[in-house]
């Protein structure tokens, strides 16, 4: 069959391949199953599922055709910008890339939070590097955890106070 309006050809085409058992929606097993960082890996679940919640807007835990479309059209954008950041071409950023891109997205983050990070995020090796599926992750939660601050600090002085529960909603509510 042919596209529906507003998708993407290709887009289109590959939906039909991702959804393995042709259901008309893909799962967050099969988008799993169709994303590769660089160096072959599979995409992780966690970024995965971020992204299928990100588009599925009936919250059936999977998307349609113009949701897959719509998300293949973000992975692009987060791709292009990884590659900006992956000064090296390397496939993966360092420690250093990290930081000049915290720094050029606006981020005021010290380098030991972007220590914290590689420590959570990247594969163990000596020289710990960021795949594309987790600079994914951590740019939409940074973002997310970013917003929600900012709602709570209306007077933009880089402060709030919060009690533990509302410290718990912001979480919740934006990263699970």
């Amino acid at each position: 069959g042919n596209a529906p309006p507003g998708v993407d050809p290709e887009a289109f085409s590959w939906f039909q391949a991702v959804d393995a058992d042709h259901s008309g929606y893909i799962s967050v097993k099969e988008l799993k199953q169709a994303l590769v960082n660089s160096n072959w890996s599979t995409f992780n679940d966690e970024t995965c599922l971020l992204m299928i919640n990100m588009f599925d807007k009936t919250r059936s835990g999977r998307i349609d055709v113009y949701g897959f479309s719509a998300l293949l059209r973000f992975i692009q954008q987060w791709k292009n910008l990884f590659q900006q950041y992956d000064r090296d071409q390397s496939g993966s950023i360092s420690f250093s890339e990290l930081q000049q891109a915290f720094s050029q997205m606006g981020y005021n983050l010290s380098p030991q939070f972007s220590q914290l990070l590689l420590a959570r995020y990247a594969q163990r090796s000596s020289n710990p590097s960021i795949q594309l599926d987790r600079f994914i992750q951590i740019c939409m939660q940074l973002q997310s955890t970013t917003d929600a601050f900012r709602e709570k600090d209306t007077g933009l002085v880089g402060n709030v106070r919060l009690s533990y529960e509302d410290f718990l909603t912001m979480v919740v509510t934006r990263m699970m």
